[in-house]
């Protein structure tokens, strides 16, 4: 057996937490390799909406093993809000849930010194969202940070009491006002719970699932352009989001790749700082975000929005081998007339280019729109492919052609049931 992936093609917020849910039903395992509490992803279903920051989607499915991959950094406070915010629909997380050991922890010293960071730039911030994510990954790749198989360990209290006067240094060094002592009381208690849970050497417990011949979906965190390597750098994330981090995050070999699943949504939208080429900054924009309730789910912060980014999905496309795509949010374009889609970028020396520019941050690119005719239908009730409108069709027609890829499934609502496969109309 291989694993699958699913990961979102664009700067995060694709929708990739409802499609987990609806996808997980067919898996025996659904495991997270990167990323932390930044990530928010939003499930709706039963009339219930519920956000998951660290813990994957799977949970809901009570016959999936969810796994905490290595990749991931965790908040052990956070987890545990969002652990007692699942009590409500009888999740029984100690028995599917697993932990790997060697997910590295975010300490409250990792946040402050977030904030920290974040403040003495300025103008020039990178729009973090402040939950400590870069300080870990920065602990992780210096090797002095801790790990969640660390706090059975009889010394822990002394290796936290050592990485912890390391950040106050640095903290003092930027005059950076805080008060530990109530933050640290939380993140000792949120510890205790931590260690109920199955702590397990995940890289041999998804590689023992593959060779047992069970179905395995790695889940992505965050969007493909905000890698840190092949992302908008410097506003990009601390993690790589791409599929290649699915090797390092959870410890399975290229080889083991199978299906990977791209998810991106019928325009762009992106939280924070960074260049942005298609952005709208006037009514259409504001309409954009009004239809599509785009704010963060982890943040509550506004998105910025604009039309879709063919050179930038593309780009997103080639570097994780992409197989198949799924288009998110289509019904958010109900009522446009019209509807645009970036096909080239204009250069400042006049040339037209399909191609992602290395100095996308430092130089400004015009986007080349091709104009296609809107549907103006209410899609949100409609069930089969074969009943969306036929401008819709069309819409999707043209994104496989220039894609070269199949979009196998659009999702027209928010809830678990607003979902069409193609195959299936």
């Amino acid at each position: 057996m291989k694993s699958d992936v699913i990961l979102g093609l664009q700067w995060g917020d694709e929708g990739k937490g409802k499609i987990v849910d609806y996808l997980a039903a067919k898996y025996d395992v659904v495991a997270r390799f990167q990323g932390g509490p930044n990530a928010g992803h939003t499930l709706e279903f039963d009339e219930i909406k519920h956000v998951l920051h660290q813990v994957p989607s799977g949970i809901f499915r009570n016959h999936t093993k969810n796994i905490i991959g290595n990749g991931v950094v965790l908040d052990p406070v956070i987890f545990k809000k969002e652990i007692d915010a699942l009590k409500q629909f009888q999740i029984e997380p100690f028995y599917n849930l697993f932990i790997s050991k060697r997910a590295q922890l975010i300490l409250p010293t990792h946040r402050l010194l977030d904030a920290a960071y974040e403040k003495s730039k300025g103008d020039e911030k990178i729009g973090s969202t402040l939950k400590g994510i870069g300080p870990t990954y920065q602990d992780k790749t210096a090797r002095i940070g801790l790990r969640v198989g660390d706090i059975i360990a009889t010394d822990f209290k002394n290796k936290y009491q050592s990485l912890k006067e390391k950040h106050i240094k640095l903290l003092n060094l930027y005059e950076f006002e805080y008060d530990l002592s109530s933050i640290e009381i939380e993140f000792f208690e949120a510890l205790e719970f931590l260690k109920k849970f199955k702590l397990v050497d995940a890289e041999y417990l998804i590689n023992q699932s593959l060779a047992s011949q069970e179905s395995v979906l790695a889940e992505g965190a965050q969007g493909s352009l905000l890698d840190v390597d092949f992302g908008s750098y410097p506003y990009v994330t601390s993690s790589n989001t791409t599929c290649a981090g699915v090797c390092t995050g959870l410890g399975l070999a290229p080889s083991k790749i199978g299906e990977v699943h791209g998810i991106f949504k019928a325009y762009c939208t992106r939280v924070g700082e960074g260049p942005f080429p298609t952005e709208l900054h006037d009514e259409v924009g504001d309409k954009l975000r009004k239809d599509g309730h785009e704010f963060g789910a982890t943040t509550g912060r506004p998105r910025r929005c604009g039309w879709l980014d063919l050179p930038a999905l593309k780009y997103a496309i080639m570097i994780n081998g992409v197989t198949q795509l799924l288009m998110m949010k289509a019904d958010v374009l109900d009522s446009f007339d019209e509807i645009n889609v970036c096909t080239h970028y204009k250069l400042k020396n006049g040339s037209l280019t399909d191609a992602m520019p290395f100095d996308l941050c430092d130089e400004a690119v015009t986007p080349v729109y091709k104009t296609l005719k809107g549907w103006n239908t209410d899609i949100t009730k409609i069930t089969e492919y074969k009943s969306l409108p036929s401008k819709l069709l069309e819409y999707i027609d043209y994104l496989e052609e220039e894609l070269q890829l199949p979009i196998n499934i659009v999702s027209v609502g928010p809830n678990r049931a607003q979902t069409i496969f193609k195959n299936n109309g």
